[in-house]
């Protein structure tokens, strides 16, 4: 069994998912988001540094997973979201673990078929695939849906005989 720590980071809202995975089955840890609020840019990345530190210490993840950024031509928001994500990368980094980095085509392909999904669709391959029932929050569903990828990706190399070191994009 692999732990996967999904990581959706924001600099208001970073979304966090843990599963278990095995023999090609997943299962929900859990999940939420960390609130860093609306105040000054160092405040809220402590905050995002401390709780997903927090997260890290009590769930023992083995492995984690980001989405990567998403540059659309708000460029002040790039480089703000590229701040909390620095941040998280760090966590995880500062301990030592493996780190995976999808595209968000990526993982809307790895769970709906298309690259093209909207976030609705998506969400609810999460659902399907964890047997959630009710609501998830937004931030909490990304952060599950690059974990699932994550699993999908890492499951198929081992299948494959492919190594499970360095990128986790390239064949080798």
């Amino acid at each position: 069994m692999t732990r996967i720590l999904g990581i959706d980071p924001g600099s208001r809202y970073t979304g966090y998912g843990v599963i278990d995975t095995e023999h090609g089955r997943s299962r929900l840890v859990t999940c939420g988001r960390i609130v860093a609020g609306t105040g000054a840019m160092p405040d809220r990345l402590v905050t995002i540094d401390r709780e997903l530190a927090g997260i890290v210490r009590d769930y023992v993840p083995e492995e984690t997973a980001f989405e990567e950024v998403f540059v659309d031509r708000n460029v002040r928001s790039a480089l703000v979201l590229g701040q909390a994500r620095g941040v998280a990368l760090c966590v995880a980094a500062r301990i030592g673990l493996p780190i995976a980095e999808y595209a968000p085509a990526q993982v809307k392909m790895a769970l709906t078929g298309s690259g093209r999904a909207d976030k609705e669709q998506v969400q609810h391959m999460v659902k399907l695939l964890l047997k959630l029932q009710g609501r998830l929050v937004a931030d909490a569903a990304d952060a599950l849906a690059v974990a699932l990828t994550h699993a999908q990706v890492r499951g198929m190399r081992q299948r494959t005989g492919l190594a499970l070191t360095g990128s986790w994009k390239k064949s080798g």
